[in-house]
């Protein structure tokens, strides 16, 4: 017998004609979120909307009625639409974006499709994503040669963004000068077909620019960074798993990075798992193997590749069967947000209640918020916890102490408080990285505040020795 079909509960679909609830507790019921779950990390896993949620699941029973006429006839046309989409958000040509599942996934396509020489240099920061660094490291510890040099911009968070590009500046300045014998040739091209002779290419600097921090959660200027890597001719790979939906006006087209990635699965509320990696037409040629390799692969000898060159579109549309239902959730996505209030109206009100809740979370806590004068904050704010702040490495929070006050931290906020910030070790202390969403309200922030402050308290008196019991918090 067939299966009745679904009737739509409260928030699960809406009238696009319809006023939509103000920003805020109201906008909850539209999210598949528990009721009594206070969720101040959006950041992490992203929240999806339930319209977003079942348009999916109408999507994938679409595709089971008949695989076969999905995978060999819909497929393709439906993903381009969905590319085109994103496309549009962040001013590129469709044919230079491509979906992956995630951004790690899409740094790695990027990175291991380098000609990597002995001499060659991959820059990153202090705060790069972990992930990212290890995928870095791991080029550099092949056991085939050549490999890669790793190096890292020191960031001291809170800097302003004068002070970062500074910092960024110099150290590939300083990195040119340590290695004067090296001649550092292999450059971007500036269009398409303009790529270096191979012949002149010698060895290249590649950085891995974050366009928001994860842990801390923090903004960078990573356009002003973008063309510190043009004035100096080193390749730019920006990693912007946060930046889709929650930075505005990201135009690559106007601020020309390399490279640019972002998970669509975060900010921007599509279904788990969706990113998207944006290749210019002019760094293509570079992009010779999807990750896995494809169908769409093109060799060098193949009479073809004249025409298409390394076939990057249909090199990652079909990198083997995949639930495909992730990539067209990106329309359902957009119009959810649209009907809202749109990209301004969204980031701006997340914006300013990361500003504000931060604020009154510290007050509460008796702590200090990282970015005092708010360049740092898009949706993403830092706060620290009334913990012990420790001089040297070691003096208070040992490795296993570290883990233990994590642990128990996240068990008793995630399972008796059900709220959740994300919490991270930093320079010495504990922070706790707050997401604003649509969402949330000031009132989130508060009862954060009181589940903290108690479970900090637990901390001081069954954690640590008493020689440490009066907390020194940081000034900044």
């Amino acid at each position: 017998m067939p299966t009745p079909a679904h009737k739509p509960g409260p928030g699960e679909s809406y009238d696009p004609r319809s006023e939509p609830p103000p920003f805020g507790h109201e906008l909850k019921a539209y999210f598949g979120l528990d009721e009594e779950y206070v969720n101040l990390n959006h950041g992490s896993y992203g929240s999806i909307p339930l319209p977003v949620l079942f348009a999916a699941g109408e999507n994938a029973l679409g595709i089971e009625r008949n695989p076969d006429r999905f995978m060999r006839l819909e497929g393709a046309p439906l993903l381009n639409k969905a590319r085109e989409a994103v496309a549009k958000i962040v001013n590129a040509d469709v044919d230079d974006v491509v979906f992956v599942p995630n951004a790690t996934v899409a740094l790695n396509a990027v990175l291991r499709n380098f000609e990597w020489r002995d001499g060659d240099i991959i820059v990153g920061a202090s705060t790069t994503y972990e992930a990212v660094s290890k995928t870095m490291q791991y080029l550099a510890d092949r056991a085939d040669p050549p490999r890669p040099t790793v190096a890292a911009v020191e960031l001291i968070f809170p800097m302003a963004h004068t002070d970062i590009v500074a910092a960024f500046h110099t150290k590939i300045q300083a990195l040119k000068a340590e290695h004067p014998n090296i001649r550092f040739t292999d450059v971007p091209p500036i269009s398409p077909g303009h790529s270096p002779e191979p012949a002149k290419r010698q060895n290249k600097i590649v950085a891995v620019i974050d366009s928001i921090v994860s842990q801390p959660g923090v903004y960078l200027p990573w356009k002003e960074m973008a063309a510190v890597c043009r004035e100096e001719g080193v390749w730019s790979v920006i990693d912007a798993a946060h930046s889709i939906g929650q930075e505005l006006d990201i135009n690559l087209s106007e601020s020309k990075p390399d490279y640019w990635l972002s998970n669509c699965h975060k900010w921007l509320f599509a279904k788990r798992a969706c990113a998207m990696l944006y290749v210019p037409k002019r760094n293509q040629y570079m992009m010779k193997s999807s990750l896995p390799t494809s169908h769409g692969y093109v060799s060098p000898e193949d009479p073809r590749f004249k025409e298409v060159g390394t076939n990057f579109v249909e090199q990652f549309q079909w990198t083997g069967t995949s639930d495909f239902t992730p990539y067209l959730s990106v329309h359902d996505a957009i119009a959810f947000r649209t009907w809202i209030g749109g990209e301004t109206a969204i980031n701006t009100y997340c914006r300013q209640l990361a500003i504000d809740g931060a604020k009154r979370l510290a007050e509460l806590m008796g702590t200090s918020v990282m970015d005092q004068s708010g360049e740092l904050t898009l949706s993403m704010s830092n706060v620290q916890l009334p913990l012990p702040v420790e001089s040297e490495p070691g003096e208070i929070y040992k490795p296993e102490v570290k883990n233990k006050i994590m642990e128990f931290l996240m068990e008793k906020l995630l399972l008796e408080w059900k709220v959740y910030a994300s919490l991270h070790f930093y320079t010495g202390g504990w922070w706790c990285r707050c997401s604003a969403q649509v969402f949330t309200e000031m009132a989130d922030f508060e009862y954060l505040a009181k589940a903290c402050t108690e479970l900090c308290q637990e901390v001081k008196e069954k954690m640590l020795p008493r020689k440490v019991s009066v907390t020194r918090y940081f000034v900044v």
